[in-house]
Formats: C-alpha cells, sequence, structure tokens
C-alpha cells in the first residue's frame, strides 16, 4: 500500500482516500510509476492517500475503512472496488450493499465521496455485465455522489495499454488514466 502522508505537512491541504484494487494499487510495476503518483504530481495542493490493495473486493475494502477514515480523516474517498468481485462471480447484491456501506461509512465520518463506475468483462454475460454496471449508477443516484466513468474503458480495448493478463493497465496506460481522473478530482477539490 503506498501511502503518500506526512503528518503535519498537509494540515490546510484537501485530503483524497483511494480505496482500491490492484487497478490503483500500481500492479506489476512500481508505486511510483501508478496513476495515483502521476495524478498526485498534477495535484501538488492535496494530499492523495492511496491505501489500494491488490485483489481487494468490495468486502475487504469495507473491513479496512473504517480504520483508514479513523486514521487519516480524509475529505474526499475514491471508491474503486467491486471489480474483483465481479471477476469471482459474487451475486451483485452483495457487491451493492458493500458499496453502499462504504459510502454511508464514507459520509458519517464527513468525507464526500467519488464513486468509480466498475464494469466487469463481456464474457460474463450481457446480464450479469449489466446487472453490475447498474450498480453503480444506482447508488451514485441514490446516495448524491459523484460517480466517475470507469477508467479502465477505452484502455482495455487496446492491448499496447494492457499487460500480457489482459486484465491490468501497462505502465504506458497510467498517465493516461491519471490525465482522464484528473479533471475530477480538481473539480472535488475546489468544492
Amino acid at each position: 500500500m503506498l501511502c503518500l502522508y506526512q503528518p503535519g505537512a498537509w494540515a490546510d491541504q484537501p485530503s483524497i482516500l483511494i480505496l482500491g484494487d490492484s487497478l490503483s494499487a500500481s500492479y506489476g510495476m512500481s508505486e511510483a510509476e501508478g496513476w495515483v503518483k502521476k495524478l498526485q504530481q498534477n495535484l501538488p495542493d492535496a494530499q492523495i492517500i492511496n491505501a489500494s490493495v491488490s485483489g481487494e473486493t468490495s468486502g475487504g475494502g469495507l473491513r479496512r475503512l473504517p480504520g483508514l477514515l479513523q486514521q487519516h480523516q480524509p475529505d474526499w474517498v475514491f471508491v474503486e472496488l467491486g471489480g474483483n468481485d465481479g471477476l469471482r462471480g459474487f451475486q451483485p447484491t452483495i457487491t451493492e450493499n458493500n458499496i453502499e456501506q462504504l459510502i454511508t461509512l464514507s459520509k458519517a465520518s464527513g468525507a464526500q465521496v467519488l464513486l468509480s463506475e466498475v464494469m466487469v468483462p463481456p464474457n460474463y454475460g450481457r446480464r450479469y455485465a449489466e446487472r453490475f454496471q447498474q450498480i453503480y449508477h444506482g447508488l451514485a443516484q441514490e446516495h448524491e455522489v459523484e460517480l466517475v466513468p470507469f477508467f479502465m474503458t477505452e484502455i482495455a480495448t487496446d492491448p499496447n495499454l494492457m499487460q500480457a493478463d489482459g486484465i491490468h493497465p501497462n505502465r504506458e496506460a497510467q498517465g493516461r488514466i491519471a490525465a482522464f481522473l484528473l479533471p475530477w478530482f480538481e473539480q472535488a477539490i475546489a468544492e
């Protein structure tokens, strides 16, 4: 887990906790090469805490979140979880309940939420993929949180931007992900 946190150094700056899986944890490369580090370089007036863990499920994130909220007291929480739930074939209601609790806990702590849309590969079947996608749209609307389009949509279809496993973005893709997400984060910390 990459933690760019330095007590006291960021006291007056907005803080963003990234709660994600391998897509945000720089899987297959050093943390310094990942999109979170690149995003931090473009947001020098914000503190970004990367609490992402490869292989993390929505349930795992839910177990860790209370401690992270207490430790870091972020202004924003960027939730990028659920992909591993889908890859493991979890019932969508399980993922939906967990993501809803992540939103509720974050808001109860005083943090605002950016919710990343997450999609599963089409080979899981159209019905499952559509139901999975509906989780994020429905929860964003119900809880009035900003829904960020899935940052892998354009990248996943370009083999030049993917690692050999066909699941994870490569080094070249990291800058593109950071550039895609930058306006969402800029808008958030400007509020």
